[in-house]
């Protein structure tokens, strides 16, 4: 009776170690979560990227299935640029999306999801197979390739940068004393100085405080000398504050594959239209084309999506000028009396080199 009384009065021993299966889910998940946790995707120039990686996907042309309607694309779009993967489970009702999932692999390819799908009510989880579910990834590493990551999470030192600077200025401008100075009055009495001061009280970014002319010169030994005011405003220039601002945010620009010229404001249209174009070419068909693939061998239907004709992402006056050419030179072979077939397969020559 007494050791079993001694036994249960005896401290229990617990022992933790950095290699038990919580760490290494931690561990594999790392990406996933710091790829969710930046703060660089509330700057404006971030969501500008996911407002047009939004509008180029919406805009695609989806062939195939009915299962990819413009709102969903969207919603992938806006998924792929935030975190660099969109999960969606394959139902009657078409594409639901999840919130959250984990993922059971073999060979380095999903299995099996979990997945966390929203509700009015409150989320409801749901276990699915791979063949049920449509995983898109983009930026996948191959330590853990069926993880994606976002831009933002590939350019942690730019987007820390932007974030850090925008936060910078609007604190300077919210509590900084902008437009304040020091106004230098000749001495008078107690009373006169603070009717005065009450004068310019509540004016903000007029005065902030005033101050005799003796003073500010020594006693008043030089009455006439410091009437200038004293700017209290920061001086931003001297840190460089625009030239690190316009350089993190072409930086972002060119992560999420938005040429930074695009959003100059003295843009002119060519520059514009090539932007658009490369953005187009570059960027969103490639995407296009890895949803495309995955959605074919899930949906069981070969899908086709192009972004590039809805975008107008073309060369229309390279085109023209070709199409020009051509005319002129079948009028010209015609003229010269060369035979139709002649030329045809001249024109097929060019084809197959270009």
């Amino acid at each position: 009776m007494l050791g079993w009384i001694m036994d249960k009065l005896r401290p229990i021993e617990a022992r933790a170690s950095g290699s038990g299966y919580t760490a290494q889910v931690i561990a594999a998940r790392e990406s996933y979560i710091s790829g969710r946790s930046g703060v660089a995707e509330l700057t404006a120039t971030v969501q500008s990227c996911i407002s047009l990686w939004e509008g180029g996907l919406a805009m695609a042309d989806v062939s195939g299935t009915d299962m990819l309607p413009r709102q969903t694309m969207a919603m992938i779009a806006r998924s792929v640029a935030l975190t660099g993967e969109a999960v969606f489970l394959i139902s009657d009702l078409g594409l639901v999306p999840a919130t959250d999932w984990d993922v059971t692999t073999r060979d380095g390819k999903p299995r099996a999801y979990r997945l966390s799908i929203p509700d009015a009510g409150g989320a409801r989880t749901v276990t699915a197979l791979a063949a049920e579910v449509l995983h898109l990834r983009t930026g996948a590493d191959h330590v853990t390739p069926w993880i994606g990551t976002a831009p933002l999470r590939r350019s942690t030192l730019t987007g820390g940068l932007l974030h850090a600077v925008e936060s910078a200025l609007s604190q300077t401008f919210e509590n900084a004393p902008v437009g304040s100075i020091i106004v230098h009055l000749p001495d008078t009495g107690a009373e006169d100085m603070a009717t005065m001061r009450g004068a310019f009280r509540g004016r903000r970014g007029s005065t902030l405080a005033m101050e005799g002319v003796a003073q500010a010169t020594a006693a008043g030994q030089h009455p006439t000398i410091g009437q200038k005011p004293d700017q209290l405003s920061p001086d931003l220039s001297k840190s460089m504050t625009a030239e690190t601002l316009a350089a993190a945010r072409e930086g972002i620009l060119a992560a999420y594959g938005v040429l930074p010229a695009m959003l100059n404001r003295s843009a002119t249209g060519p520059v514009v239209r090539e932007a658009q174009r490369q953005l187009a070419i570059w960027t969103l068909q490639p995407i296009a084309a890895l949803l495309a693939d995955e959605a074919s061998a899930k949906l069981g239907a070969p899908v086709e999506i192009d972004t590039i004709r809805p975008l107008q992402a073309f060369d229309a006056g390279g085109r023209a000028r070709a199409v020009q050419g051509i005319i002129k030179a079948i009028a010209e072979a015609q003229e010269a009396g060369i035979p139709a077939d002649a030329v045809a397969g001249a024109m097929r020559m060019v084809d197959w080199k270009e």
